[in-house]
């Protein structure tokens, strides 16, 4: 097998990787108390629910100050950890690479949601809060070693290279797939064609906020020139 020279680069070529990471929080009903009323797992995970510790070396995860050992380091899969507790807060999401994939590491942020919306009804034992974020990771000028490991990954978005010297590896299943992962069934289910429609849905609302403000802007200026006087002295008292 020929394998490629490790450190060499792959110049206008990208690798990504869609992942999703999140929360599930079970309230505990009549087993909750005053500071211990939910359980809760926050994770990492592949979109396709592929095993990302192909890219993933480890995944730090910082709770609240009051937890003990808030600082929780996870090396490898399924990138998660489960606590127990009553409040709400930012959790600090860090991945860090494989030396071969990136030297940078990447800072994550999700806010821990125990307690359902008003219009989802009360609370359940039996249905969990789930808040989930879906994100690309990309990888530019790949080295040929990294493209090479990871070229057949089903997790992975590879472009197609005119034929050379690098041999396909078949890609093998690992127990850090999360397709069996008990809490599966509570997955949302991220595909490419929702989420052009959700991009394509946002794209509209900044089109019709940016029309709004073009026909306010075309009011103001055809107001009198001492009215649009009038209303720039007030602007600028308001902002002090």
């Amino acid at each position: 097998m020929l394998l490629p020279p490790p450190d060499k680069k792959l110049k206008d070529v990208e690798i990504s990787f869609p992942i999703v990471y999140g929360t599930i929080s079970f309230w505990l009903g009549k087993k909750a108390s005053e500071y211990n009323s939910h359980k809760w797992t926050v994770y990492v995970r592949s979109a396709t629910n592929e095993d990302l510790s192909v890219i993933v070396k480890r995944v730090v995860f910082q709770l609240h100050p009051s937890f003990t050992n808030p600082t929780r380091v996870v090396e490898q899969p399924p990138f998660e950890l489960s606590e127990s507790g009553w409040g709400e807060f930012e959790i600090a999401i860090t991945l860090y690479f494989h030396s071969d994939v990136c030297e940078k590491r990447l800072d994550l942020f999700h806010q821990l949601k125990l307690y359902p919306e008003e219009d989802t009804g009360p609370q359940s034992t039996k249905k969990p809060v789930v808040v989930e974020t879906y994100d690309e990771i990309v990888f530019p000028d790949p080295t040929e070693a990294f493209f090479h490991r990871v070229q057949n990954h089903p997790a992975a978005t590879v472009p197609r290279l005119p034929p050379g010297p690098m041999e396909l590896v078949p890609h093998e299943n690992k127990r850090g797939d999360t397709k069996d992962h008990p809490l599966s069934q509570w997955f949302s289910n991220f595909s490419e064609a929702d989420e052009l429609l959700k991009l394509a849905a946002a794209r509209q609302q900044v089109q019709a906020h940016i029309a709004k403000l073009r026909r306010q802007l075309s009011m103001i200026d055809g107001m009198p020139q001492q009215s649009k006087a009038v209303s720039v002295q007030g602007q600028q008292f308001g902002h002090g």
